[in-house]
């Protein structure tokens, strides 16, 4: 008896030993799969951005004529339902965009060209004022190394920044037949996108949820910073038309631009400001340009615009900031200004997979289970 309980134990231990045996390859195996899997995926978005960086000619005009025509189909569908046919409602829309761009093309092509005349001169100025602050601390007993000053914290880079910025949305707005063309054949095909994706997709009512959010929220979006941003502009415009700044249509435009930019946009637009309106003006100057972008910016970027927003768009604030700073390296200026809807296409890319739900959940803001 007792051997046989022995035999039957031993035969026990000897089973288990074959079944580790047996499934330790395939857990190693299923753990280098995993692996492999990881890097692919890791190795895939690498070849996609860099794809993306260097079709930045092509990609930009487009991306451009897909939020153009988010922004523009709430109003060609609010003609199409006063019985306006699309051809006809799409081309009264985009006729008076084109009126709008021109006009500000014209105010804005003066100032413009008076400022390129005018940076030489202004660098040196803004050098020379350099030079005047680190003598001045120099005879108060504040030692400052001159040449780490100057390279580090050169007030004419801030120009130079705002002549590229400039510079560059000028070379996108030249495609603006490019945009304006790719804008309208979007709209066109709006009305027929849904019915595509019903017979094209497996599961079309949860992709069609997830469009559709993904639409509201860019509109939504775009609508509000448009708003707030088209505001902005004007009141900063006004006030340093008030002070006797020289460029007060330039820096309005340059405010209305960089308002897009979350988080630091409006800080970047007031730098130049600034930096012409000591040159123009002194401290006075200086300080009356300061007040006034203070004034505006907390009032419509603390009060007026998060009431408007509400909630928000799901973002952290961290996450706002690297978008920022990732999709203006890889398209510029442009980049900056799309960052945030740019961040919330890959946000609901990500929401759509099991496999990737939780990156959604990580740039989330405030994650609630359902």
């Amino acid at each position: 008896m007792q051997s046989s309980k022995d035999y039957n134990t031993l035969m026990q231990r000897l089973a288990i030993h074959q079944t580790k045996w047996y499934f330790a390859p395939m857990s190693q195996e299923l753990r280098i799969s995993k692996v492999l899997q990881i890097l692919t995926a890791m190795a895939a978005v690498v070849v996609v951005v860099a794809g993306m960086r260097a079709s930045q000619a092509v990609l930009v005009p487009f991306v451009l004529s897909a939020f153009f025509a988010i922004m523009m189909a709430p109003a060609v569908f609010w003609l199409e339902r006063k019985k306006l046919p699309t051809i006809l409602a799409i081309t009264l829309i985009f006729a008076v965009v084109i009126v709008i761009g021109l006009l500000l093309g014209a105010l804005l092509g003066r100032s413009l060209s008076s400022f390129y005349s005018a940076l030489p001169d202004i660098q040196i100025r803004l050098r020379a004022q350099t030079n005047l602050l680190i003598a001045w601390l120099h005879d108060h007993d504040i030692d400052v190394p001159k040449v780490q000053i100057m390279e580090f914290f050169d007030p004419a880079v801030a120009m130079r920044f705002a002549a590229t910025t400039f510079s560059e949305l000028s070379g996108v707005l030249g495609n603006a037949f490019f945009i304006i063309l790719t804008a309208v054949f979007m709209l066109l095909e709006a009305s027929s996108f849904p019915k595509k994706l019903r017979i094209a997709l497996k599961n079309p009512e949860q992709s069609l949820r997830s469009f559709d959010r993904f639409i509201d929220g860019v509109k939504q979006y775009m609508a509000i910073k448009t708003l707030t941003s088209l505001l902005t502009g004007v009141l900063i415009g006004v006030w340093l038309w008030i002070v006797g700044h020289d460029y007060y249509l330039l820096w309005g435009a340059l405010a209305f631009a960089l308002n897009y930019v979350p988080n630091i946009g409006s800080i970047i637009a007031a730098v130049p400001a600034v930096l012409v309106a000591l040159i123009q003006s002194g401290l006075s100057g200086a300080a009356a340009t300061v007040v006034g972008y203070i004034m505006v910016n907390v009032i419509i970027g603390n009060f007026l615009e998060p009431r408007l927003m509400g909630r928000g768009l799901g973002l952290s604030t961290l996450v706002v900031f690297l978008s920022l700073v990732f999709w203006g390296w890889l398209w510029g200026p442009v980049g900056m200004l799309l960052s945030v809807p740019l961040t919330m296409i890959v946000k609901i890319a990500l929401e759509s997979s099991e496999d990737t739900r939780w990156m959604s959940v990580l740039l989330d803001s405030e994650y609630i289970e359902a």
